[in-house]
């Protein structure tokens, strides 16, 4: 039986986030505001606010890669991954991209908050 709206396997580790960014396999999200990206951030992470971010999702390839300087994600790419400071806005983020049918994006539940403890920022 298929449910549509399972979001197990959506959930990125802080290790595999690890595994991810030192592969250079990920295309990592951060749907914070622009303040607190700026306070502190995880290397590699490109910023769209939640608000903006279904939006951003929408917009060309072409036009996603002159607003935030990187390759726009595909809908079938499997290293998309989203995140905020404590999971809540990336599992929101991660409901806005499925809709949009990036049906294999996830989101780090740990957060910068879980990042920053665990990497001694």
């Amino acid at each position: 039986m298929f449910t549509r709206h399972v979001k197990h396997g959506s959930v990125v580790t802080h290790s595999q986030l690890k595994t991810m960014l030192s592969s250079g396999d990920i295309q990592l999200f951060d749907v914070r505001q622009p303040d607190e990206y700026l306070a502190g951030r995880i290397p590699g992470a490109v910023n769209i606010p939640l608000g903006t971010l279904e939006e951003s999702l929408k917009l060309s390839p072409e036009h996603f890669q002159q607003t935030f300087q990187v390759k726009a994600p595909g809908k079938d790419d499997d290293n998309i991954v989203f995140h905020c400071k404590t999971g809540g806005r990336s599992s929101r983020a991660l409901d806005v991209a499925l809709k949009l049918g990036f049906h294999r994006a996830r989101h780090y539940k740990g957060g910068y908050t879980e990042w920053a403890a665990q990497e001694g920022n």
